[in-house]
């Protein structure tokens, strides 16, 4: 029967590679929702998006790699249920197709607005190579930008309007950008780099509809009864997992699908990776559901892998992701609720937007974030792992390499 890959984004592509470099010589088939072949994410809201990178630069493959590999890519293939008895996914005009071996990488999906005026023209989300491509020709062509969400998709499109010269308002519900990830003494950074840049920024905001005229956008009214004028209206509110197929086939779902360390789900013949999938990462001791590039991109080989029955540890990545806005460019690893108590550890010039931030539970490091400092990573990776207690007065020593630390 085969193997067969649902969702054509990175971490299903990257799978099907796995696949055939593993010696699988049964049929392998992908059934890509979009009708373009897989691509990688982070150039939509950064280079692809601000025009100094053209369409070339996102694909995950050569367009002939399928065909060399015998890869069956189906484009533009909806895939609307499993049948788990007849081990067979079910088509939405539909036709079935038999696997052995079946890999949902399905992703997820741009939470959406629940206001009046949500579906008005000008009114974008931003997920897809097509989403990309129509934010970038209205930027090029809007003089006002409204951009309603904070978070990391918000703040990059926030810095390519600014680019493009548009004029940004950001409004966002909570006191900060980012305020989640990176907690309030982080989030001022980014938030002074936007200001610095002419953004308006309005936190503790609640946007009560979107206002139109003829049908399309033209502004954002908040529940004050202001109105934020825009030519162009960005909502960036989070994105939720598409997690449809699982949840009708009776696979085990919470905030996502839930995974073991060899990506298998609650059926051992189905595996899960990329976005939709609840990883447990041993080196945080918790579970996790992570939206970011760096999952995709290894835990898609790692299901691939599983899926042939490969010995190995399994899953074992920490989270990583990274951000470019003007002149700040930023790699994160690790985790970290700042709901929970943690000690944050300062190293390199804060102000100068030059520096490593560290996160600590009980004297552990849980998460590194360095800004405009460089090939740190490794160092910032083993001392998460390692689990020791760590001395936050080196740690926050610039004249103290990160290599000897212990």
């Amino acid at each position: 029967m085969g193997h067969v890959i649902v969702g054509g984004g990175l971490a299903g592509a990257r799978a099907a590679e796995a696949l055939r470099e593993g010696g699988y010589r049964d049929p392998v088939v992908l059934l890509a929702g979009e009708g373009h072949r897989p691509y990688d994410r982070p150039p939509l809201s950064k280079e692809y998006l601000q025009g100094s990178a053209d369409e070339g630069s996102v694909w995950v493959h050569p367009a002939d790699w399928y065909r060399e590999h015998d890869v069956e890519l189906r484009l533009g293939t909806a895939v609307s249920g499993i049948d788990r008895a007849a081990a067979e996914v079910i088509l939405a005009d539909g036709r079935r197709v038999a696997y052995d071996r079946l890999l949902l990488a399905t992703g997820s999906s741009p939470r959406r607005l629940p206001v009046p005026g949500a579906q008005l023209d000008r009114v974008h989300h931003l997920r897809t190579l097509d989403d990309s491509a129509s934010l970038r020709a209205a930027i090029s062509a809007a003089a006002r930008v409204a951009v309603v969400g904070a978070g990391w998709i918000g703040m990059e499109v926030t810095a390519a309007a600014r680019i493009a010269g548009a004029e940004v308002t950001v409004l966002e519900a909570a006191e900060a950008p980012l305020l989640a990830a990176l907690g309030p003494k982080i989030a001022e950074v980014f938030a002074g780099l936007h200001r610095e840049h002419g953004v308006d920024l309005r936190f503790g905001v609640q946007v009560t509809e979107i206002v139109g005229d003829d049908g399309a956008a033209t502004g954002v009214r908040l529940a004050d009864g202001g109105v934020v004028e825009a030519d162009l209206v960005l909502v960036a509110i989070g994105a939720a997992p598409n997690i449809g197929l699982a949840v009708s086939a009776g696979l085990d779902v919470d905030d996502g699908v839930v995974v073991d360390e060899r990506l298998r789900t609650s059926d051992p013949r189905i595996h899960a990776a990329g976005d939709v999938a609840n990883i447990p990462y041993r080196a945080l001791g918790r579970r996790l559901r992570v939206e970011h590039w760096a999952t995709a991109y290894y835990s898609g080989p790692a299901a691939g892998a599983a899926m042939l029955d490969a010995e190995g540890p399994g899953y074992d990545q920490l989270p990583y992701f990274y951000t470019d806005q003007y002149d700040l460019g930023m790699e994160y690893t690790g985790y970290v609720d700042q709901s929970e108590p943690v000690d944050l550890v300062i190293r390199g010039d804060l102000v100068g937007r030059e520096f490593i931030a560290f996160w600590l539970r009980e004297g552990r490091l849980v998460a590194g974030m360095n800004v405009n400092v460089w090939d740190v990573t490794e160092d910032i990776e083993r001392l998460i792992r390692s689990g020791a207690v760590i001395d936050a007065e080196r740690l926050a020593d610039p004249e103290i390499p990160l290599s000897e630390i212990k």
